[in-house]
């Protein structure tokens, strides 16, 4: 069928009858006395990736609810496992690597036992000595016995007091041996265990990048975009999905100035939304904050007032049944 330009006009014609129908039709349904208008939206947040590798699931779907702590996926963090792996072999490595000094400082004391044992030996023969010299004395004085024998008593009393002092030297020098062979083998040690806390450090750190390799939800909400499917590879910080809690949701509405006197927080106000069928339902909603700045009225929104160049926001919360989505229109009616 071939249109003529005759034919061109009277169809253009009857399309703008239909359209202006069609518009009283819908001014006729539509509350005409709102006092402000907007729409909703919701806290959205935006789940990335805490660890870096291929994707081996994410059971998600768009439009689904979700629970805190709930497991979703989990990313493929296998070459963590292995490094896991290799730094406790390096602990433990690094632990047969220390000294022990107990064999050393074992000989060490069995020479100071002996060295013990020679000097009380000593210090007992001094005392007997000490006790025949003294008897050796009165026999002297009573010129019953020579002094020879009294002065070679007192030498061989000098000779033993002499062993004695050299053997308690010995004693005092292995005494320092063993302590200077304790604190020696401690310093090393303590060179050596060293380096296990770093790798420790290390261990803890993959350990957790391997836990951040379950992906868990952690707000509770409905996922409203999913940015990554099964089989991708994303690295940290690459989005997941979006999620918002849209049990309770708010309106963001304009008012103008004049009407700023007609508002409080926490008042009570009537909320209107489309049906989707012609009509209208509507609400209870609480004003639960008004902006203390004005702006130029956004090009989407009307007011009340048409001729207001400058409004200021408000938002009411609504109780949401599941009616209510982000970024659809809604009229306020003040109570």
């Amino acid at each position: 069928m071939v249109f003529k330009p005759d034919n061109m006009k009277i169809l253009s014609r009857s399309i703008q009858a239909s359209l202006l129908v069609l518009l009283f039709y819908s001014c006729e349904n539509a509350p005409s006395n709102y006092d402000a208008t907007g729409s909703f939206e919701a806290i959205e947040r935006t789940i990335s990736a805490e660890a870096t590798g291929k994707i081996e699931s994410l059971q998600i779907r768009e439009g689904q609810l979700l629970k805190k702590g709930d497991v979703i996926g989990r990313i493929d963090v296998s070459n963590l496992a292995m490094q896991s792996e290799q730094i406790k072999a390096s602990i433990t490595a690094i632990g047969k690597k220390t000294n022990d000094a107990s064999a050393q400082i074992s000989i060490l004391e069995s020479q100071l036992k002996t060295q013990e044992g020679q000097a009380a030996a000593l210090q007992q023969q001094i005392v007997n000595l000490e006790k025949e010299i003294a008897r050796f004395q009165n026999l002297v004085d009573a010129n019953a016995v020579p002094q020879k024998q009294l002065d070679d008593l007192v030498g061989q009393k000098l000779v033993l007091d002499k062993q004695l002092q050299v053997t308690q030297t010995q004693s005092q020098v292995i005494a320092a041996q063993i302590e200077a062979t304790d604190i020696n083998v401690n310093i090393q040690n303590r060179a050596i265990l060293s380096e296990i806390e770093p790798n420790q450090k290390r261990l803890e750190l993959i350990q957790k990048q391997m836990e951040d390799g379950i992906i868990i939800n952690e707000y509770d909400g409905t996922v409203t975009t999913q940015m990554a499917y099964d089989g991708e590879f994303i690295a940290v910080g690459r989005p997941l999905y979006k999620i918002a809690d849209l049990s309770n949701i708010t309106l963001r509405a304009y008012v103008s100035g004049n009407q700023l006197s007609q508002i409080k927080l926490n008042q009570e106000v009537m909320v209107h939304t489309d049906d989707g069928i012609g009509g209208f339902q509507e609400s209870k909603g609480i004003i639960t904050w008004i902006s203390s700045k004005a702006e130029f009225t956004p090009k989407t929104i009307q007011t009340k007032d048409e001729r207001a160049n400058m409004v200021y926001a408000i938002k009411v919360h609504v109780q949401n049944d599941g009616r209510y989505k982000m970024g659809m229109y809604g009229e306020i009616k003040f109570l």
